[in-house]
């Protein structure tokens, strides 16, 4: 994980949650945030606590490790040593029965998906915790994810919750504030999920709710003022969301001459974008100069079709054009290079968690400060996308601009399967402006995560007017999602789709097919390249 020179984070209290490499963990931390408290995520296997971070509580998640096998993470120490309320969750669970002497059953029975938990609290001291999770319905759905379950627990536990198999799903310690699920109350599945982490960090741990909307501003603009200093930032923009916002915010904490904002127009953002975004940063305060770069990516690419090979030539090509830049502008005496990472790039480059596959190359600017001698300042290493959004909206970007969908760092590149040529991505932005504009006349637009075209190297044969046509085909595509880590189909109405297709095909030279991809993530993904 690469941490800027001085790493301090945006608030100095709140929820631990260590990770065991569940694919679920950034959504515990995401649920926190949401319920209004600060929460952080380390390796499961840490051997101490982050020694500048006051936690109310601690979270072990789940993951896909067996207990017994003698490879598997284990529990620090220090963990339970510090008397501090920790839940474990799924493997967290296990990790706990463990250590007060619990037996596991592997594949007792294996439960994926969602089960009925019934809760019980009959016999529990009032004073217990235990009791208080007589204040959740008796009986409601969660997420299971597991293949051991705890067989013998010792006494030391009260059982408040099994599933209707009689998997042991629920238990909280009868001196200890320890509490342990064998279900995973952070994901959306989970009816009351939210409530049960709510429970545990509100009434549990007496953690403070310090993580509301002014909040999450005010950390942000002082962390950026504790890494800049009074150095003067090159700030990189790519035209998406999050380098958007985070070239504003540095402005406005910093002052508009210690932020100079480089936006690098590749020529493969969608239809009359570059122009949009670099109105909007301007109109917000921002010294902004724009590279129109579209020939030399357009040739870098040619005859490429390997979308890996894309991803990295695009890659290479922003750290050359900012290497110029800032070789060309030495007198402006930088002294970091701004980007616009999100928590979860952050989690990933770690490689503990969800992230410890390796993830698709995005062109956060990976080599470049060594290159540039430049530090790092990047203002939402700590934030998820949806924060991001909401600082934007509370520092005044525009709805329109803020909420746009997410979109990939090489852009349409990896929309257009094959190879790259001007006239290809001409076709692809009229096609994918076509999409979206109706999107946003019907009202759909918000209601799904993500929409596209796509553009195939497959030509078909059709009619138009009294001639026969042999032209590329597009695909669309649109998903529902909460994090993008999974992905449902966007249940758009068949006439609906029916007249995009029919006004892409009568407008757009060069596509005379169009489908519609019903591919779920996983197995699917949701971009094609």
């Amino acid at each position: 994980m690469h941490h800027s020179s001085s790493d301090q984070r945006p608030v100095d209290t709140g929820i631990l949650i260590l990770d065991y490499g569940s694919q679920y963990t950034l959504l515990i931390a995401r649920r926190l945030r949401e319920i209004g408290i600060y929460a952080e995520i380390i390796d499961g296997t840490a051997s101490e606590p982050p020694a500048d971070f006051d936690a109310k509580g601690i979270i072990l998640s789940g993951g896909p490790d067996s207990v017994s096998e003698t490879t598997a993470r284990r529990l620090p120490s220090w963990v339970l040593d510090s008397k501090k309320p920790v839940m474990g969750i799924c493997y967290g669970l296990q990790l706990l029965a463990q250590e007060f002497g619990g037996e596991l059953r592997t594949g007792h029975s294996r439960e994926y998906g969602k089960a009925v938990l019934e809760l019980n609290t009959d016999g529990i001291p009032a004073a217990s915790f235990a009791a208080k999770f007589a204040q959740l319905p008796a009986k409601q759905t969660v997420w299971m994810s597991h293949g051991d379950d705890v067989a013998n627990l010792s006494e030391e536990f009260h059982i408040v919750g099994r599933t209707k198999d009689k998997v042991v799903a629920a238990v909280v310690h009868r001196e200890l504030p320890i509490i342990g699920l064998q279900f995973h109350p952070e994901v959306h599945h989970s009816d009351h999920g939210k409530d049960i982490l709510s429970l545990f960090a509100v009434e549990f741990c007496a953690a403070p709710l310090n993580w509301q909307a002014d909040d999450v501003v005010q950390a942000t603009m002082d962390y950026i003022r504790h890494v800049v200093g009074d150095g003067k930032v090159l700030m990189a923009v790519s035209g998406g969301v999050d380098s958007t916002v985070a070239a504003v915010l540095m402005a406005k904490a910093l002052g508009r001459e210690h932020v100079k904002a480089v936006f690098v127009d590749h020529g493969l953002l969608r239809k009359d974008e570059a122009i949009w975004v670099s109105e909007n940063l301007r109109n917000l305060g921002v010294d902004l100069d724009q590279l129109d770069r579209h020939e030399q990516f357009y040739s870098a690419l040619q005859g490429i079709d390997d979308p890996e090979e894309k991803r990295k030539i695009i890659g290479r090509k922003f750290i050359e054009e900012f290497e110029h830049y800032a070789h060309n502008h030495e007198s402006l005496e930088f002294t970091h290079l701004g980007q616009g990472t999100l928590y979860p790039d952050v989690i990933e480059s770690a490689g503990h968690g969800s992230g410890s596959k390796v993830i698709k190359s995005h062109h956060n600017v990976g080599g470049l400060p060594d290159v540039l001698k430049l530090k790092l300042a990047e203002p939402f290493r700590f934030l998820f996308k949806d924060e991001v959004r909401l600082v934007g909206k509370k520092i005044g970007i525009p709805q329109e601009l803020v909420m746009r969908h997410p979109f990939p760092g090489p852009g349409l590149a990896v929309r257009i399967l094959g190879g790259i040529t001007a006239d290809k991505v001409h076709i692809l932005q009229e096609a994918d402006a076509i999409f979206i504009k109706r999107l946003k006349e019907t009202g759909l637009y918000d209601k799904v995560w993500q929409a596209f075209a796509v553009l195939l190297p497959v030509k078909t044969v059709g009619v138009m007017g009294d001639n026969r046509t042999y032209q590329w085909t597009c695909a669309l595509r649109a998903v529902t999602a909460t994090d993008g880590m999974t992905a449902g189909v966007g249940d758009l109405p068949m006439e609906f789709l029916v007249a995009v297709g029919d006004e892409i095909v009568r407008k757009v030279d060069g596509i005379n097919r169009v489908v519609y991809d019903v591919t779920t993530k996983p197995p699917a993904t949701i971009e094609w390249e």
